[in-house]
């Protein structure tokens, strides 16, 4: 469902070459949750904007569902719900009349909008704030929102970028329960965390990013047996270090 081959960025920066992203490598099927894990920097939401077609790769492609976004960006962008912190709410419009405009700018039905407004209103718990204006809510209400939002036209794949950010432990359960169904219901989701605690408890499988690079890629037995460490957070650490000490000093 999800394919990206050998994903390489690189942006000029003060006049110097920065490589974000470094030939990164990984599938994800259907029903397959993925988790996209590294500390800040380590090229996560660079990777996710080269899959949705936001940003052009310097080298290698990426593919959602046969088509490359590169080449098919409108037909990928009608694949795939991305969630992003980043992405703010329209304050004088209310979630119902925001989710109804996204709905019709993905060429959703009317009648099948309403539907999916509802649906998603009693996933993410957004009943009791439907009809207020989106500038009275609170930042946990925007996310759940938000995430809605992303999700209006039933995407068959899904780009979380820190999804849990902001939210208090019911909010984050909200996000936990989404995931767990979107998995049953057969979709393709990539989270982006940085919170390793809480991708043990979403993923299936881990790809470990540092600098841009694909440190450790597996399910978490594969990565336990592989590195002989329990948790993502020690081999990411520990990956971190290792290649700290293989970089090569300045003279």
């Amino acid at each position: 469902m999800i394919s990206a081959v050998e994903l390489t960025k690189r942006f000029e920066h003060s006049g110097h070459d920065v490589l974000a992203v470094d030939h990164v490598s990984f599938r994800v099927t259907r029903g397959e949750v993925y988790g996209l894990l590294g500390a800040n920097g380590a090229g996560k939401t660079t990777t996710l904007r080269m899959i949705l077609g936001l940003l052009v790769p310097t080298s290698g492609h990426a593919e959602v569902g046969g088509f490359r976004s590169t080449e098919s960006a409108d037909a990928v962008k009608s694949r795939i719900g991305f969630v992003s912190t980043t992405a703010g709410l329209y304050q004088w419009l209310t979630p119902r009349e925001l989710l109804l405009f996204f709905a019709d700018l993905y060429n959703v039905p009317p009648q099948q909008a309403e539907k999916n407004v509802a649906g998603l209103a009693d996933i993410f718990g957004l009943n009791e704030f439907l009809d207020r204006r989106s500038a009275t809510l609170s930042t946990g209400q925007k996310q759940r929102v938000n995430l809605a939002r992303s999700l209006i036209h039933d995407p068959p794949v899904i780009l979380l970028d820190e999804p849990t950010r902001g939210l208090d432990v019911l909010g984050s359960k909200v996000i936990f329960d989404y995931i767990a169904s979107a998995r049953v219901a057969g979709k393709a989701v990539i989270v982006c965390t940085h919170r390793l605690d809480e991708a043990e408890r979403m993923c299936d499988r881990f790809g470990l990013l540092h600098l841009g690079r694909m440190m450790l890629e597996g399910t978490l037995p594969e990565l336990q047996t592989r590195t002989g460490l329990t948790t993502l957070s020690e081999m990411l650490l520990t990956g971190m270090a290792q290649a700290s000490l293989q970089e090569p000093v300045a003279a």
